[in-house]
């Protein structure tokens, strides 16, 4: 039976345990992804030490299909798009750069949300532990591992803690090191593997940030 979380703090710590022990992650930052992954990562900040910022990232749903996902984008202007997807607009260009425009607005309104006028941790020169609450498809987190390359950094460690066996190896295609606690045969979604999977707020991850 594979593991499953009490809730995010749960999965954030037990995360925590299998980092703890690391000493080539002593200078890192850690970021999560919001809103989920704000929880799971400060439990990995706090085990670690280290300090904790937020890298935003936006799916681009298809306009007939907004849970489809033709991409995302992320902070620092990454964008990864699946070509399969994408197909579906029949060439229509104007209609994914109206969707890249919205999801670029929402974006920095949630940036502003979240950190106020703090300004982003630099992470050029530096590790980075990239956290979210798992991974279904991994568009998202290679958006962020993108974001993060441009940006400078190190090495990037992607640490969740559970994903679908295709998102892991997405990811560990992109990433430096990634760091899973279950990957699950039979996998559907993230919240399966979660007693409590409630929605993370807004206040609570501006919260997070503050402490």
């Amino acid at each position: 039976m594979a593991k499953v979380f009490d809730d995010r703090v749960h999965a954030g710590r037990e995360l925590g345990k299998a980092l703890a022990a690391r000493k080539d992650l002593a200078q890192a930052i850690v970021l999560a992804l919001p809103r989920g992954g704000v929880p799971v990562a400060w439990e990995v900040a706090q085990a670690l030490g280290l300090p904790l910022d937020v890298l935003v990232v936006r799916k681009l749903g298809l306009p007939s299909q907004p849970e489809l996902a033709m991409g995302a984008i992320a902070s620092g202007g990454a964008v990864v798009l699946n070509d399969d997807v994408v197909r579906y607009l029949g060439g229509r260009v104007e209609a994914l750069e109206e969707v890249k425009r919205r999801e670029q607005a929402e974006l920095v309104r949630r940036e502003r949300a979240y950190r106020g006028d703090r300004p982003p941790l630099d992470i050029a020169g530096r590790d980075a532990i990239v956290v979210d609450d798992g991974l279904a498809t991994g568009a998202s987190m290679e958006a962020a591992v993108r974001a993060l390359r441009s940006a400078g950094a190190q090495r990037v460690i992607v640490a969740v803690p559970v994903a679908s066996g295709e998102a892991r190896d997405r990811i560990a295609s992109v990433a430096d090191e990634v760091v899973c606690l279950a990957t699950p045969m039979f996998f559907s979604a993230v919240g399966q593997w979660y007693r409590d999977f409630g929605q993370t707020t807004d206040d609570e991850v501006r919260e997070l940030l503050l402490r």
